[in-house]
């Protein structure tokens, strides 16, 4: 059995996984999205405990932008119509290989980050071709808890699941 990676990096596409994909547009031409709070929890703790976050994904939006900087995430790459190239942009700006990369995707614009990567992940509505492509399948879908599932089990697969605990507990 082959040891588990040692991520330093989770990177997310947004809609589909840190949203349910749904675009809610109002008659004036303003975009919003519907983001989880436990998965911002889960993004937080994540950081907490020493693992960068970052976000690729294909489209531009305002509402992901104030999101992230909510969560203190440094590094978005918005508009990415090549995401392999989104994903070794992100991997420079935080110099961290692709072998210490965890990334949860859901559509098929993410495979070719998700085949580049340590530890490739899906949500649990994703296209069938993504999940074939990923090595854990989260429980919840895209919006719904999928990023902190995938959070939990990552820090569940290397023994850090309990530190995270403690540090809330001692708090």
């Amino acid at each position: 059995m082959s040891q588990f990676p040692d991520i330093k990096l989770f990177i997310f596409d947004v809609d589909g996984v840190l949203s349910d994909g749904g675009i809610y547009l109002s008659d004036h031409g303003i975009e919003s999205k519907r983001y989880n709070v436990r998965d911002g929890f889960g993004i937080v703790a994540a950081r907490k405990m020493g693992i960068e976050v970052g976000i690729l994904t294909g489209r531009s939006n305002r509402n992901v932008t104030l999101r992230m900087r909510e969560l203190c995430i440094p590094h978005i790459v918005s508009g990415a119509s090549d995401k392999a190239q989104g994903l070794t942009e992100l991997c420079k700006l935080y110099d961290i290989a692709p072998e210490h990369v965890a990334y949860l995707g859901d559509d098929l614009i993410d495979l070719p980050a998700m085949t580049k990567v340590a530890y490739p992940m899906a949500v649990s509505d994703a296209e069938e071709a993504v999940k074939a492509h990923a090595k854990y399948i989260t429980t919840k879908p895209g919006g719904h808890g999928a990023a902190r599932d995938a959070i939990n089990h990552v820090l569940t697969k290397m023994g850090r699941m309990d530190e995270l605990v403690q540090m809330y507990l001692n708090m």
